[in-house]
């Protein structure tokens, strides 16, 4: 029987990992989904938002909305499967919300607040994904 060391004798840390894992699972369901509803308000009325000025990365908000309904639909079935614990949703987590956070990064002129909010949501999730401890025990 081979046994992961750090697991056996740090316990705290593999609840903490694990919370983490599953709070990002979570707030991809969320943010994926709050990313949809964004998605389709931009599609639905092209003056939902107001741009704050103009900038080098300008689009209109059908083609934002567009952008916002697909990368969100993504981000949700993606944290779906963190949940799950699948292995292939934890490494695409890590790129969908790096693109996640280069997005609303690109998309802080319309809504800047939640732009800031999403990208330290972005940011935390990465960290989750990565450090957690998701190595099993084999026997």
């Amino acid at each position: 029987m081979v046994q992961n060391t750090a697991r056996a004798t740090n316990p705290k840390r593999e609840a903490w990992s694990t919370g983490g894992t599953t709070f990002a699972g979570v707030l991809m369901i969320v943010g994926g989904i709050v990313g949809v509803l964004n998605g389709i308000a931009g599609i639905a009325a092209n003056n939902v938002y107001v741009s704050v000025g103009h900038y080098v990365y300008e689009f209109s908000l059908t083609t934002w909305g567009w952008i916002h309904l697909v990368v969100g639909a993504l981000v949700a079935i993606t944290g779906w499967g963190v949940l799950q614990g699948m292995e292939w949703a934890r490494a695409t987590g890590v790129g969908l919300a790096a693109l996640y956070m280069v997005l609303y990064f690109m998309f802080l002129p319309y809504a800047p607040i939640w732009s800031i909010i999403a990208i330290a949501i972005g940011g935390f999730v990465i960290w989750s994904l990565v450090t957690a401890d998701h190595t099993r025990t084999t026997m």
